[in-house]
């Protein structure tokens, strides 16, 4: 199926379904939908980065700390948070991803979707998706902190990203 063809639920400000519309109609018209990220650790601790291929619908050819998609109609963001990683780790038998948080995303254009932050450790050697995924590694936190103001990355990965730090910092 052409990936602009899935049917997403899209929902309200309180994260409510509404209606449902296929992704690409969603992107196009701006309308909010959910969405799940997946911070994946290896069993050194490190983190999965990887840079998606510039065949993607949305932001295509940036780099992403986060496994992960959109939670098609009907799907629970636990089952997309494992289906999306399975996907792009090209991995199975991977453990239930750990929810941690939700947030409204918005762009500066005023679209928006709600964003379920996971995380997962992934032993299993990783195969990612070619049609998802051109170059991916495992960066340690200091190589992280290093290439976030140098690489171009996906701009609500990267405000997970800093959410998910503050939420840690709290905790």
């Amino acid at each position: 199926m052409n990936p602009a063809d899935e049917i997403l639920d899209i929902v309200d400000e309180h994260d409510r379904v509404v209606t449902q519309a296929p992704r690409g109609e969603a992107y196009a018209r701006g309308l909010r939908h959910r969405c799940v990220f997946v911070q994946v650790r290896d069993a050194e601790g490190r983190l999965f980065v990887h840079r998606r291929t510039a065949t993607k619908l949305v932001f295509p050819a940036l780099y992403d700390l986060f496994v992960g998609g959109v939670v098609g109609a009907g799907e629970s963001y636990d089952e997309a948070a494992l289906r999306e990683a399975e996907e792009e780790l090209g991995v199975s038998g991977l453990p239930g991803p750990e929810y941690l948080f939700k947030f409204l995303y918005e762009d500066e254009a005023g679209h928006g979707w709600w964003s379920a932050v996971y995380e997962v450790r992934c032993d299993l050697p990783v195969r990612p998706q070619v049609e998802e995924v051109q170059w991916h590694a495992f960066l340690t936190d200091e190589e992280v902190a290093a290439r976030v103001g140098e690489w171009e990355w996906v701009p609500d990965g990267l405000a997970a990203h800093e959410r998910l730090r503050a939420f840690r910092a709290a905790g």
